[in-house]
């Protein structure tokens, strides 16, 4: 059977304040396009459709003529929901929508109900696990204390458990959104740390044929069974050295797996650029830059005159500019957002605990500060889910 592992389309995103409406649908072109002409028979979607819980009209849009041609291909696509998505919403009517062949999973409860599909050596189950917030599916799953690898793992058990009922020989498909130790995150995914730890370890897949994960924005492998699609598009410009593509994915009558990249169609390559405000503008080594987008970062000791106007005279799709002068760290003219750069919200709070009172946080402080931060995502997770 052939896969077409696809996930975080984000339909509705801006990429900084170019819409990239035109650039989704070119994309949903291009994936109806190579499931005609390579001949595949299923299509998985590993979550984030959508951008936000409460997508604009032009991207349900989009959404809606994306199941119209892929249904009319008559290929089954299986779609699971992800952190970005509002579940209940992208849920609606996933029972009629599925008698077209398009299998909506956004229910936690329903995990361990597989999507069935035949091949000439026998049956593929399709297990969808939608994004699993911790705080909202530990009475589901029965967990003590909630956290992404205590759901998850629930969730596989349930997985496993269906999947030891059937028919010996039968192959297996997860689709995930998760974060899974091993993979390399960029700028553009939202935090979904929970206790201090985001990640889960790759063995609690263990015992299914190939799991189809999303959540993470560039193309990797785990293990040969375990991997990321990444996002089709690029939403960041620590994105800017991805090779953005989708996996088309073979399992044989045995359950093995190989795997071909994909490209997609980019609209313009991302590039980061660095240095003074005069040397930029007369880098010849730059040239091939001149017509991407651009982020640029100044490192000029005193912030130059007009700075995007000339640096647009060159690039004209500059759509980010920042200031680093090269200073010692210990330099008190060193800006916040230098101070801050890569540190975590716990972090953060920590440093501003010992700068308040001359001493960090013990050990049960941190905890204190842990929790909260914790309970604060939660909320939010639950006021999302209830817009």
């Amino acid at each position: 059977m052939r896969l077409l592992h696809t996930s975080d389309w984000h339909l509705g995103r801006a990429f900084h304040r170019v819409n990239m409406l035109g650039a989704q649908a070119g994309f949903i072109g291009h994936l109806v396009t190579t499931v005609r002409e390579r001949g595949v028979d299923a299509v998985v979607v590993s979550g984030d459709v959508y951008d936000r819980a409460v997508p604009p009209l032009a991207a349900v849009e989009l959404y809606d003529d994306a199941l119209h041609r892929l249904a009319d291909l008559g290929v089954p696509t299986v779609m699971i929901s992800g952190n970005h998505d509002s579940a209940r919403r992208l849920g609606v009517g996933a029972g009629l929508i599925g008698r077209a062949g398009i299998h909506l999973r956004t229910d936690p409860s329903a995990c361990g109900t597989p999507v069935v599909l035949r091949d000439d050596f026998g049956d593929v189950a399709f297990y969808g696990l939608p994004y699993l917030e911790p705080a909202l599916v530990k009475d589901e799953f029965g967990v003590e204390k909630p956290g992404h690898e205590a759901v998850l793992a629930a969730a596989m058990d349930r997985v496993r458990a269906d999947l030891a009922s059937r028919a010996r020989g039968t192959r297996s498909v997860v689709l995930a959104h998760a974060f899974v130790t091993g993979g390399e995150a960029s700028d553009s995914e939202r935090d979904i740390t929970i206790g201090g730890v985001a990640a889960v370890p790759a063995g609690v897949f263990d015992g299914v044929d190939y799991a189809a994960l999303g959540h993470l924005h560039g193309c990797q492998t785990i293990t040969e069974r375990v991997r990321y699609s990444g996002s089709p598009l690029p939403y960041s410009f620590s994105e800017a050295d991805h090779r953005k593509s989708m996996w088309l994915v073979d399992l044989d009558a045995d359950g093995a797996v190989t795997a071909e990249r994909v490209d997609c169609p980019v609209p313009r390559a991302l590039a980061r650029i660095r240095g003074t405000l005069e040397e930029l503008l007369a880098d010849p080594g730059l040239a091939r830059h001149e017509e991407a987008w651009i982020e640029a970062t100044l490192t000029d000791a005193v912030r130059p005159a007009d700075p995007m106007a000339r640096l647009a005279e060159r690039f004209p799709h500059t759509l980010s500019l920042a200031f680093a002068p090269e200073r010692a760290p210990e330099d008190p003219d060193v800006s916040y957002a230098q101070r801050l750069a890569d540190r975590s919200d716990q972090e953060i709070a920590e440093d501003f605990v010992a700068h308040v009172r001359g001493a960090g946080p013990d050990e049960h402080e941190q905890v204190v500060l842990r929790d909260a931060f914790d309970a604060v995502r939660a909320d939010e997770a639950v006021r999302e889910v209830a817009r």
